[in-house]
């Protein structure tokens, strides 16, 4: 057998196909030619998409599950690391806060702070041991004193202006003054003074900084008023006073100035 002849052969027809591969690719395509392999292209492309509206309608399905898992997820995590929404049942804090008034509280990194506006467990049966909202008025040590006479509220000696009241502070509950807040308390009363349970209540009394639950942040949906109308304009922050040179948040109204 002639195997170095076959070799040669084959040699000869391997030149020949790259010889015509070669003049292939250098030939240009007609139009023709062109707009054949431009369609085997699109039908390449068909083969990748669904094949038939359920596998469409199944793919579109999964995307919103995905959504929807996501945002899921999302509100989680804002609700255990950054704050949760509860809603105001009564009257004790207007006109800062509303009955139904959807707020925003966050209890993440939070040390409380005379003015402050912020929810506290009661442990108490009498309140169906159901959280309360108020304002922080004195920190530990700070001594709390009310005039009941003219509505006036001191801490350590100083009149507290308080343009968030609608009134003066005339109902006393069984508070005796002056008290010192004791170590580790705050004490609370409700913007709206003549008609909120606070610390001036025996009943509730000076708050354990342990049982505070957060710090209202925001109005996020203002409740709705006698006739289903919400006051769009009350969604925001809530304001816990202005600097005092005191050293604490003094609530000043318009010329009054903190007086000792």
């Amino acid at each position: 057998m002639n195997t170095s002849h076959d070799d040669n052969l084959f040699k000869t027809d391997d030149l020949e196909l790259e010889k015509i591969i070669a003049e292939i690719n250098n030939e240009k395509l007609t139009a023709a030619e062109q707009q054949i392999i431009d369609e085997d292209i699109l039908e390449s492309l068909e083969d990748l998409q669904p094949k038939n509206k359920k596998d469409k309608a199944r793919m579109e399905l999964h995307d919103w599950v995905q959504c929807v898992v996501g945002a899921i997820v999302i509100g989680i995590v804002i609700f255990v690391f950054f704050g949760r929404s509860i809603g105001v049942d009564g009257i004790s804090m207007m006109s800062t806060l509303r009955h139904n008034d959807r707020i925003i509280m966050s209890n993440l990194f939070y040390t409380p702070q005379n003015g402050d506006v912020l929810v506290f467990q009661t442990g108490c049966d009498e309140f169906g041991g159901n959280p309360l909202v108020k304002r922080v008025i004195a920190m530990e040590g700070q001594t709390v004193d009310i005039n009941f006479d003219c509505g006036h509220v001191y801490v350590d000696g100083i009149l507290l202006c308080e343009p968030y009241l609608d009134e003066p502070t005339f109902v006393r509950n069984n508070f005796e003054g002056p008290v010192i807040v004791e170590e580790g308390h705050i004490f609370v009363m409700g913007d709206n003074r003549n008609h909120s349970s606070d610390s001036r209540d025996s009943r509730i009394g000076q708050i354990d900084t342990r049982k505070i639950l957060g710090r209202v942040l925001i109005i996020a949906i203002p409740g709705p008023d006698a006739f289903g109308n919400r006051d769009w304009n009350r969604f925001g922050w809530i304001d816990d006073g202005i600097p005092c040179p005191y050293g604490y948040k003094c609530i000043c109204n318009i010329d009054c100035g903190c007086m000792a």
